[in-house]
C-alpha cells in the first residue's frame, strides 16, 4: 500500500493564518515576542534586540513596543484576524507589548499570564555571618 503523502508549502508569503498565539518573553533585559499559529509552529518573531536597540535600551517599554509592532507587522498582511496572547516574565515591557499588540487591530480572545511561579523550589543559601 502506498502511502498518500500530503504537500505542505511553507512559503511564508502564501501562508493565511486567520488565527495564532502570540508570546511575550519579557526579561529584565530584553523583550521576545514569537507569534506562531494553533499548531505552534513560528509564524513570525521579533527583539527589541533584533529591532536596533542596544545595551540597556534593550530593556526599555518603547523596545517592546517596537518589537511587538515589527512582530505584528508580518501578520497583518498574511491575514491573522485573532490571537490569543501568552506574556511570560517580569520585564519592563510586558504591559507595552501587550498594548501594541491590541492597537493593532487583531482581535484577542484571551490573554494569559504563564510566568512560571516556584512553589517553595530551591532552598536558598546559608546565613552569612560576619
Amino acid at each position: 500500500m502506498a502511502k498518500s503523502i500530503r504537500k505542505i508549502n511553507l512559503r511564508k508569503g502564501k501562508r493565511r493564518i486567520p488565527r495564532g498565539v502570540t508570546h511575550i518573553q519579557a526579561s529584565f533585559n530584553n523583550t521576545i515576542i514569537t507569534v506562531t499559529d494553533v499548531r505552534g509552529q513560528v509564524v513570525s518573531w521579533s527583539s527589541a534586540g533584533a529591532c536596533g536597540f542596544k545595551g540597556t535600551k534593550k530593556s526599555t517599554p518603547f523596545a517592546a513596543q517596537t518589537a511587538a509592532e515589527n512582530a505584528i507587522r508580518i501578520l497583518i498582511d498574511q491575514g491573522m484576524k485573532q490571537a490569543e496572547v501568552m506574556i511570560s516574565g517580569p520585564g519592563p515591557g510586558r504591559d507595552t507589548a501587550l498594548r501594541a499588540i491590541r492597537r493593532s487591530g487583531v482581535v484577542l480572545s484571551y490573554v494569559r499570564d504563564v510566568t512560571p511561579i516556584p512553589h517553595n523550589g530551591c532552598r536558598p543559601p546559608k546565613k552569612r555571618r560576619v
